[in-house]
């Protein structure tokens, strides 16, 4: 869905990911490869905007498996707070930089010693969660500041992702309430093809309480050109994610001001009855996105010509997407080892890629800044 941008606005990220992947070897196949001074201008676009509307700006760095020199590209932009999603280890340099909340993030009671890691803000979903966290906290030596996650009748939310206070709600009994936050605070809506905010309960749920001066935190589909109407609808708190490298939903359809950041490389695995196989591990396509014909560009050489692009079929989720298949009937076909890159929107927390970033890509002598799973752990490479 996103490969037609990137052959468009950032044809060196394609070529670039090839060039080191077949005919250098620095790079592996199956990987979520990342044009790091993209994601730093990227996130310069987020962090002024989000300036110029009084939002505080916090990362999700999740889709990217909180790869290190991702974060620094952060960093370097201003972008010096993060989201961690759940305490584990492999959260830890997110932890470092400060956190938000995440509305799906609930702790395990005995993993809420992550309040040891100071975070800014925690979220919960109910009282019992709260006096997990404000406890833990006290016996670090500080008070947590808590949002309540709401939920109101009409109130929008993804199958599995419901739950929280009721919108009522003025404080909780422990730690310090700080505000609140709901997800997804908008929507990409698949018939007007635009981005819509859904926080107006959880913005009118302050004021009615007789409260002015809490934090009102807005995940979710969160692009540059979207932080005005949330700065409208009463947010105080940004989570771009996906837009830090133009992977949200409105940039599937839109040419918005981020660049084209992320695309997924692979390679073709072996030949079988007019298809060509290519090794799997990363593949995503994201539920809420309609259906659509999957493509890469197919080649030994970097190109971002048309005569490369295939069709490209994605087994079922029970197949575990080993070997996605390529169509091999036409006059050009796909031979062994052939480099594979397509436009997904990554998810490495939950795929099985790696998370490659290269720097100095426009310069034309790029540089692989890191290798790593999707657990923020370094990976050798070659093997």
């Amino acid at each position: 869905m996103f490969l037609d941008g990137l052959c468009r606005r950032n044809p060196c990220l394609v070529e670039s990911a090839m060039a080191l992947h077949w005919q250098k070897g620095r790079i592996p196949a199956n990987a979520d490869v990342v044009d790091l001074d993209a994601v730093e201008a990227n996130a310069h676009v987020h962090k002024s905007e989000a300036e110029r509307q009084g939002l505080k700006i916090f990362a999700m760095t999740k889709q990217l498996g909180r790869a290190s020199s991702f974060l620094q590209a952060l960093k370097r932009a201003g972008i010096d707070r993060s989201v961690a999603v759940g305490p584990r280890p492999r959260n830890a340099q997110c932890w470092a930089q400060g956190r938000a909340s995440r509305p799906s993030d609930a702790i395990p009671k005995f993993e809420a010693n992550a309040a040891g890691f100071r975070p800014d803000y925690w979220t919960m979903f109910n009282e019992i969660k709260a006096t997990e966290a404000a406890s833990t906290a006290d016996a670090a030596g500080y008070v947590q500041d808590l949002l309540a996650r709401i939920k109101a009748p009409g109130d929008t939310f993804y199958r599995g992702h419901q739950g929280g206070f009721e919108p009522d709600i003025a404080t909780v009994a422990a730690g310090r309430f700080a505000g609140i936050t709901t997800f997804p605070a908008q929507q990409f809506d698949k018939v007007t093809r635009k981005v819509k905010a859904t926080l107006t309960t959880a913005a009118d749920t302050p004021a009615k309480a007789g409260r002015s001066d809490i934090e009102i935190n807005a995940p979710g589909t969160t692009s540059s050109v979207v932080l005005a109407a949330l700065a409208e609808a009463g947010a105080t708190q940004c989570e771009p994610g996906n837009g830090l490298h133009r992977t949200t939903a409105l940039h599937a359809v839109e040419d918005l001001p981020e660049l084209p950041a992320e695309l997924y490389l692979t390679e073709v695995s072996h030949l079988s009855g007019g298809k060509a196989y290519c090794f799997g591990g990363g593949f995503h396509i994201a539920p809420t996105f309609p259906g659509y014909q999957v493509k890469a560009i197919i080649s030994a050489e970097p190109t971002t010509a048309t005569d490369a692009l295939f069709d490209v079929e994605i087994p079922p989720p029970s197949a575990i997407d080993y070997y996605p298949m390529i169509d091999a009937t036409g006059s050009r076909k796909p031979t062994i080892g052939d480099s594979a890159v397509l436009g997904f929107r990554g998810q490495a927390f939950v795929t099985r890629d790696y998370v490659v970033g290269v720097s100095a890509i426009s310069t034309g002598a790029p540089i692989v800044e890191s290798i790593e799973n999707g657990f923020d752990e370094p990976e050798r490479w070659p093997v």
